[in-house]
């Protein structure tokens, strides 16, 4: 998705945001390539970016001198010039990391809590971003970003069931969030965030359009084009563990029998006896089969298996799905398997959730972001409207 400036009234603070994104995403890069990126002038580009160096979000650097004249100095984002926390809840407990701006993972801590109630799980992750966020003193905290099993608002599907948050109906995710940590505050399903990790720090970033099957305590997905995940009309598009694929299979709380993550989910797997090895005996004809229906509804450069699951077993189920089905994807001049192992590993969401919070305050891609600064006459990219 190409980055542009605007001239509109309120284009400020957007152009320093697509300019701070333009540096995030392919830096170090020179001014020059920079107002190529975003289409806006070098001049323009200059002065945004002095006033980026002075808050700190970014460095310049300059090579030494190869020859005659100094080379151009190149940008790139400061890793300390701010953090963000990412948050996982899951029916099994809560996962959380702080997060520094180049997205490595300076502290995380997990606390155990099996079906939390909003009330517990809220007290628990307000201490634990205490606790984070102390780790750096001084340190500009951005936001917060928590993920967790979807879908949301479907009445036979929301928090209903053992893969999802049951008891969290109606709660004000964001408002509870904000009011826990003091932070601004956005969340996610996890599979999405998976997702957004994945390409941002994880094997994602090689390809444009790959499809990210995430093995959760459930099973969903996110198909990412051009580097941002397709979403559907009302934001759950991705629920793959509730396609019926087993007629008159096991009973779904979503009120079908024969979904599919009653068979390919962590869930499921803890319902089986016996090894990793036999069950990935047992479920490899459905997750070939899987595969192939990824593969013919999104055409995606590849299909990248990560989540929850530990990559041992990832391994073992991309190994059972050979040989794979015929499907559009297989193609004589391919460049890429057809099924990868993420290597972002099981941070992959608490990176993604803090990506979202660092995105939600400075990137152009959050409109919503854009109104309610209209309204209120402020840029919260201001070192002084962070809260530190």
């Amino acid at each position: 998705m190409a980055l542009r400036g605007t001239n509109q009234e309120f284009g400020r603070p957007y152009n320093r945001r697509i300019v701070l994104e333009s540096i995030r995403r392919h830096g170090p890069i020179a001014r020059g390539d920079i107002a190529r990126h975003v289409g806006l002038t070098v001049q323009t580009v200059s002065t945004i970016v002095r006033e980026l160096e002075e808050q700190g979000y970014i460095l310049s650097v300059r090579e030494e001198p190869k020859g005659r004249g100094l080379p151009p100095a190149t940008l790139r984002i400061n890793p300390e010039g701010g953090y963000a926390v990412g948050i996982h809840l899951t029916p099994l407990g809560i996962d959380a990391a702080l997060i520094n701006l180049s997205g490595d993972v300076i502290e995380s801590s997990r606390r155990e809590a099996s079906n939390a109630t909003p009330d517990h799980a809220f007290d628990q992750i307000g201490a634990m971003v205490r606790d984070l966020t102390g780790k750096r003193p001084g340190g500009r905290v951005i936001g917060v970003g928590m993920a967790l099993p979807g879908p949301f608002d479907v009445d036979s599907m929301s928090f209903v069931g053992p893969t999802t948050m049951t008891g969290w109906k109606h709660v004000a995710l964001r408002e509870r969030l904000t009011a826990a940590t003091g932070l601004p505050a956005f969340f996610e399903s996890d599979m999405a965030a998976a997702a957004m990790g994945e390409r941002l720090y994880g094997i994602g970033a090689r390809h444009s359009d790959y499809y990210y099957l995430y093995f959760g305590v459930g099973l969903g997905g996110a198909m990412m084009h051009d580097g941002s995940v397709l979403r559907g009309a009302w934001g759950n598009a991705g629920e793959i563990g509730h396609i019926p694929v087993v007629p008159d299979g096991e009973l779904c709380p979503c009120g079908n029998r024969g979904c599919l993550e009653r068979y390919l989910s962590l869930e499921a797997r803890g319902r089986r006896a016996g090894s990793d090895a036999d069950w990935v005996a047992q479920v490899g004809p459905i997750f070939r089969n899987t595969i192939a229906i990824i593969e013919n509804l999104f055409d995606p450069e590849t299909v990248v298996l990560g989540g929850l699951a530990a990559s041992e077993l990832l391994e073992r189920l991309a190994d059972a799905a050979e040989p794979l089905h015929n499907s559009v994807s297989a193609r004589a001049d391919r460049k890429t398997p057809r099924v990868i192992v993420a290597s972002g590993g099981q941070h992959a969401v608490l990176r993604g959730a803090a990506a979202l919070a660092v995105s939600g305050v400075l990137s152009p891609r959050f409109g919503q972001m854009f109104a309610a600064e209209r309204e209120r006459g402020r840029d919260i990219l201001s070192a002084r409207e962070i809260a530190a």
